[in-house]
């Protein structure tokens, strides 16, 4: 366990979320990171049905073997009506019928972003409830508002408050895996 696995539970290919944990992974100078762009990952919506016919995929298995041989996670969940999307919410249900304490032990950094005042603050709320179910632990938890006017591609989150917050945060989430 000598990685970080950092992913965005959005399929979005412009995905405001899996920008924020991007930024975040090059904050981490002293850990190896793993950072997987959840778009590439075609889950099918989860049923019964489809689990006794196909099985879990190669893909999620894999996924799973990764998030289990890591020393810790940056999560950043987009917000679709209050709420975490239902493809954070589907991989979530694919992930917890493989083993439903997939997250035992793992030590998280939660985060949202939106462009909105609240930040997502909804979908991390519903992320974090979420998480503890599977035996995951939230070390830290952010929310960045107003992405589009907090946030650069090149430069980061560029509001000098917000960026020390969660420069803390991270700093934080660190001690705790080392």
């Amino acid at each position: 366990m000598s990685y970080v696995l950092a992913f965005a539970g959005s399929n979005s290919s412009v995905s405001i979320n899996f920008e924020l944990v991007k930024y975040t992974t090059t904050l981490l100078k002293e850990q190896e990171v793993r950072l997987r762009d959840l778009s590439k990952y075609p889950f099918p919506m989860y049923s019964e049905d489809t689990e006794k016919e196909s099985g879990f995929s190669n893909s999620l298995v894999e996924f799973k073997n990764e998030i289990a041989n890591s020393k810790g996670l940056i999560i950043s969940v987009n917000e679709h009506n209050s709420y975490p999307s239902a493809y954070f919410k589907n991989t979530m249900d694919w992930l917890s019928r493989l083993d439903i304490k997939f997250l035992t032990d793992k030590k998280i950094l939660l985060m949202a972003t939106s462009n909105g005042g609240r930040g997502a603050m909804g979908a991390l709320e519903v992320a974090e409830k979420m998480v503890a179910r599977f035996q995951g632990t939230v070390v830290e938890s952010f929310s960045l508002p107003r992405y589009s006017e907090n946030f650069d591609k090149l430069k980061g989150i560029t509001n000098v408050e917000l960026a020390k917050i969660h420069a803390e945060k991270v700093a934080s989430f660190v001690k705790s895996i080392s």
